[in-house]
């Protein structure tokens, strides 16, 4: 299991946030329904590694002053101009624990559709879902490769496949449909003409 050390964190001052950041450490909470929610601070480089190598939603074990526990990143905050982290928040987790959160959803592939002049229209990016930690998806992918136009995909569709999750949407909800592109056409284009105020 991927592993991210933390260390404790005393102080809630903005001067010593503001030092733990230019040292290149990102202040954090861990909490969870059995245990005291503890202040901490972890490398930013490690929580990239190890986010990069368990997925947005994955679980790892965070050490702090040797102990260690099953964590998964629940949310964090970031500057919106640089895109920096500022806090992240660390839910404890084991393998039964129930987790409410939103999978994006990602297309794979060039529809055949789109090949022949149609459109991908995506309306849903991301779902709200439930599943244990063990189950939760990094996201949820769509092959729309053999889509012609007018495939569509609801929420339906896909829960066969993701069955270890509950999909909190409408069965009847599109996520994805292969649309024609309508050809956009003015009195300018239907006469070719162009009327001139004055002439």
């Amino acid at each position: 299991m991927n592993t991210l050390v933390a260390e404790k964190r005393n102080s809630t001052k903005k001067s010593i946030l503001k030092k733990l950041r230019s040292d290149g450490k990102i202040p954090a909470v861990v909490y969870g329904s059995d245990i005291q929610t503890e202040s901490i601070a972890v490398n930013n480089v490690d929580l990239r590694r190890v986010i990069k190598g368990v997925g947005r939603n994955g679980i790892f074990s965070l050490h702090v002053d040797g102990k260690s526990k099953n964590v998964i990143l629940r949310d964090y905050q970031h500057n919106p101009v640089t895109k920096d982290v500022l806090h992240v928040d660390f839910l404890h987790v084991d393998e039964d624990t129930e987790i409410d959160t939103k999978v994006s959803v990602i297309l794979k592939g060039t529809s055949i559709g789109e090949k022949s002049g149609g459109v991908a229209k995506q309306f849903l990016y991301e779902l709200d879902i439930t599943a244990k930690a063990n189950d939760l998806p990094d996201f949820i992918e769509i092959d729309i490769t053999g889509f012609e136009i007018g495939h569509s995909v609801r929420v339906a569709d896909i829960k066969k496949e993701y069955s270890n999750c509950t999909i909190k949407h409408e069965d009847d909800e599109t996520i994805v449909t292969i649309d024609y592109i309508k050809a956009q056409t003015n009195e300018e284009d239907e006469t070719g003409e162009v009327e001139v105020s004055g002439v």
